[in-house]
């Protein structure tokens, strides 16, 4: 018999996307595979992961919805909360600015993202009362909502302060206030707060809490802690294609994750490799953090020729934030590879020497 091709290549660091399914997902997964079960949500399992998700952040009413991916979970959360002539303010770096391909004004039907530009990715009060306040008239869209990535693409984490004070400033004037959380576990692990700190308790009024990145073969989760908000969104999910028929496959895997505590190891080993690999190369004299090491990313900056080098040595990385090389730690991230990358590192920085 012919034999099967090595499908299996070494560990790389180049994005959280590139993990597997942590065990705890699967098993919920196989676990719901056991015979038939009703369609559309309509299961136990279902059922099951959103009274977890309640229990997690201790909102007995919170409302759960669940989607493929973080692209839908975030354009259909946003687009719950606006009209086509409202508009929503973001970081210049934001993922719904940047990667979603239009996505969140799509699904609105036209409403407009107004970008505060930021030095590390983070939204301040200042930035978002100046865009909110700076014109009120028929002519510019009406600001409606502000959204923040926690953590931010550039890998720093809303300290509770900082969100406390941006929902104030939403408050005082009008406007509600989304988290995107596709790394949300990581941000929970790097702070040792609980998420409802970090959300409700916060001022925010809805969450998209990624799964993908932390264990999950997909599906992220959308939390709206006021009930209101969520009035007639399956409805939106149904009609942007995100309600699955078999729904408990992407609900199961969030049993898995959220009732023996999953998530949060996961999250907490994926920030451990972080700060192993930065603590590993901190003292080269032509690599240097970009950025605070804060969850799960590191962000290096060198010599475009040492880069090159790297890649040479086989290592896969994206440079899309600044030029310098991005590196993403997930739950399987083994300490080893962690330690090779960083010999390779420091080797090119001594051929450079």
């Amino acid at each position: 018999m012919p034999q099967e091709p090595d499908l299996v290549s070494p560990q790389q660091f180049a994005s959280d996307n590139y993990a597997g399914i942590c065990p705890e997902a699967w098993a919920a997964t196989q676990a719901a595979n056991a015979g038939s079960m009703p369609a559309y949500g309509e299961d136990a399992w279902t059922a099951r992961a959103a009274d977890a998700f309640r229990t997690l952040f201790d909102k007995a009413d919170a409302q759960v919805f669940f989607a493929f991916n973080g692209t839908a979970a975030n354009a259909l959360a946003l687009a719950s909360l606006c009209q086509s002539y409202h508009s929503v303010i973001c970081a210049a770096s934001a993922h719904v600015e940047t990667d979603e391909c239009g996505a969140p004004e799509f699904f609105s039907n036209g409403s407009k993202l107004l970008v505060a530009p930021t030095e590390n990715g983070k939204l301040t009060p200042t930035a978002v009362r100046a865009l909110a306040t700076g014109r009120s008239d028929i002519h510019f869209p009406k600001v409606r909502a502000v959204t923040i990535t926690q953590p931010t693409e550039t890998g720093q984490v809303y300290t509770l302060e900082e969100i406390r004070a941006l929902s104030a400033t939403c408050r005082e004037l009008g406007l509600r206030l989304h988290m995107d959380g596709a790394r949300f576990a990581n941000a929970c692990a790097s702070l040792g707060c609980s998420p409802a700190d970090m959300t409700w308790r916060a001022g925010v009024d809805l969450l998209c809490f990624g799964g993908t990145k932390n264990g999950m073969a997909a599906g992220e989760a959308i939390l709206f802690f006021d009930p209101a908000l969520a009035e007639d969104f399956g409805y939106r999910c149904k009609q942007a294609g995100q309600l699955a028929s078999k729904m408990r496959f992407l609900s199961a895997p969030w049993v898995g994750m959220l009732e023996g505590g999953a998530w949060l190891a996961n999250a907490r080993h994926a920030n451990a490799c972080a700060q192993r690999l930065a603590a590993a190369v901190a003292s080269l004299p032509d690599w240097s953090a970009m950025f605070p090491v804060e969850a799960n990313a590191v962000f290096l900056q060198a010599p475009a020729d040492q880069l090159d080098g790297l890649r040479a040595k086989g290592w896969r990385f994206y440079t899309f934030i600044g030029g310098g090389a991005r590196f993403m730690f997930a739950w399987d991230a083994d300490p080893a590879r962690v330690d090779a990358l960083a010999e390779d590192i420091r080797s090119l920085s001594r051929l450079a020497a």
